[in-house]
């Protein structure tokens, strides 16, 4: 579906994996900005999703009681209503999203060489392996090294269906790979390459080794305010929300998600 072109918005946080306008339909005559509709169409475009969809769908139709079903697993998920609290799905989504995980993951839990796998299926002309060990990373926010039904679910519902802002504030944990409150161009670069790496050598047009670079290059003069060759949390919410080339490619996150 996104194996087709990569194309870097310029001061965008991400290529547009699609090598379309990175902004269709999502901005007004006026150019403000406008958060995209919140659709099954546009939920299924995020590989995660697809892959728990996806074991759902190979299980069949299983029966779900009006809470999710607790298996005997290592770890057992919190009840569908708290859930449902700290998330924008909706109780039919979590059931659906539950029984998938639970087909995909008997242990109740995720590790990264299952990220490594989904995103080597969904991008096999690529090399998805530096990619799925950031996005891991990102979503393993106690650093256990596997991540729970829980912290899966609303990492994704904040990708998905969050608001701007906290979109942004997941992108610069990501972006942030050693966690220590400040991006550098080292870690930008790491993160950039990952994803030219993972959508492949050979797409059309070819993606030019200087890409990443250039691409961090407009990051960081548009980003590091005081020029100190880092990038802070405020330094990066404040730019991305004045951008609209930023705002813009805040939507492909779904696309490389």
């Amino acid at each position: 579906q996104w194996i087709a072109k990569v194309k870097a918005v310029d001061g965008g946080l991400l290529p547009d994996a699609n090598g379309k306008d990175p902004n269709p339909g999502g901005q007004t005559e006026g150019s403000k900005w406008q958060k995209p509709r919140l659709t099954r169409k546009s939920l299924m475009k995020c590989c995660l999703v697809k892959w728990i969809i996806a074991s759902t769908t190979q299980q069949g139709p299983d029966s779900c009681d009006g809470d999710l079903e607790l298996s005997m697993v290592r770890h057992q998920p919190e009840g569908l209503d708290q859930l449902q609290a700290q998330t924008k799905f909706t109780r039919k989504e979590l059931q659906s999203l539950y029984r998938g995980f639970k087909n995909e993951c008997p242990s109740g839990l995720v590790d990264e060489e299952t990220f490594k796998s989904i995103y080597s299926q969904f991008f096999p002309q690529g090399d998805a392996t530096m990619y799925a060990h950031f996005l891991f990373n990102a979503f393993d926010m106690d650093r256990s090294g596997s991540i729970r039904f829980e912290d899966f679910v609303i990492g994704l519902s904040v990708l998905l269906r969050g608001s701007v802002p906290e979109k942004l504030r997941w992108a610069f944990n990501l972006y942030d790979i050693n966690k220590d409150g400040y991006i550098t161009k080292e870690e930008m670069m790491a993160i950039m390459t990952s994803i030219y790496d993972m959508m492949g050598r050979y797409t059309l047009p070819s993606v030019r080794d200087e890409s990443p670079y250039e691409h961090v290059e407009r990051f960081f003069q548009k980003m590091d305010r005081n020029r100190d060759g880092v990038v802070t949390i405020d330094e990066f919410i404040e730019t991305c929300q004045k951008d609209e080339n930023i705002m813009a490619s805040m939507q492909l996150f779904e696309n490389v998600i």
